[in-house]
């Protein structure tokens, strides 16, 4: 699937819709798991999945430069139900008639986008935070080949500036890319993330 912006926010809605399903797959015991997210267990992971939802709804609505928009909950005792009002938020807010067209106030990206590029890159933060959640608990992900390729064309976009990656910033350092690596891989490694390290259980 080629991302234009005719199709961006369909993109964008399957990824979440896939996150929402990995996230919902855990269980009480499982909030406390590792993430590939250096220093977040499963529930902190939610918790800026859930911030950013909330985030972005906000500034599709012109409100993104209010700081309370992108603080993550308080209470999360109930990870998945929390991450889901935020996730139903969010793509109510793109769903929106010309929504691309808006400006969209990014602080943590340090400025303001067309609404077409903002919403790509939520896209391409879910496709990665649902491969996250879905290494943690150590199941795989079920998107299309059409879906990754996609997300794929936009992990090449991302700059590779040192000053833009790491702590702090959205993504770690991009990794090399072996041979072959199918796109999801190929993907992850260039957000600088390690799927060896985290294999599907069987």
């Amino acid at each position: 699937m080629t991302v234009t912006g005719a199709n961006i926010v369909e993109l964008d809605r399957i990824a979440v819709n896939e996150a929402l399903r990995v996230v919902e797959l855990a269980r009480s015991a499982d909030w406390e798991r590792d993430t590939p997210c250096a220093g977040w267990n499963l529930r902190r992971l939610v918790a800026h999945m859930t911030a950013q939802h909330h985030g972005f709804a906000a500034a599709a609505h012109g409100a993104g430069l209010e700081a309370a928009h992108w603080q993550e909950p308080q209470d999360m005792s109930e990870p998945a139900r929390v991450h889901r009002v935020a996730a139903t938020a969010v793509l109510a807010a793109f769903a929106e008639p010309a929504s691309t067209e808006r400006e969209f106030a990014l602080p943590e990206l340090g400025g303001s986008f067309p609404g077409r590029q903002a919403v790509r890159f939520h896209f391409i933060d879910y496709v990665v935070h649902a491969w996250d959640v879905a290494a943690a608990l150590g199941t795989g992900l079920e998107l299309s080949d059409d879906v990754l390729d996609a997300a794929l064309a936009t992990a090449r976009l991302v700059p590779t500036d040192p000053a833009r990656r790491g702590p702090g910033n959205a993504f770690a350092p991009a990794l090399d890319v072996s041979a072959g690596s199918n796109p999801l891989e190929e993907t992850l490694r260039l957000l600088g993330r390690e799927p060896h390290r985290w294999p599907v259980r069987s």
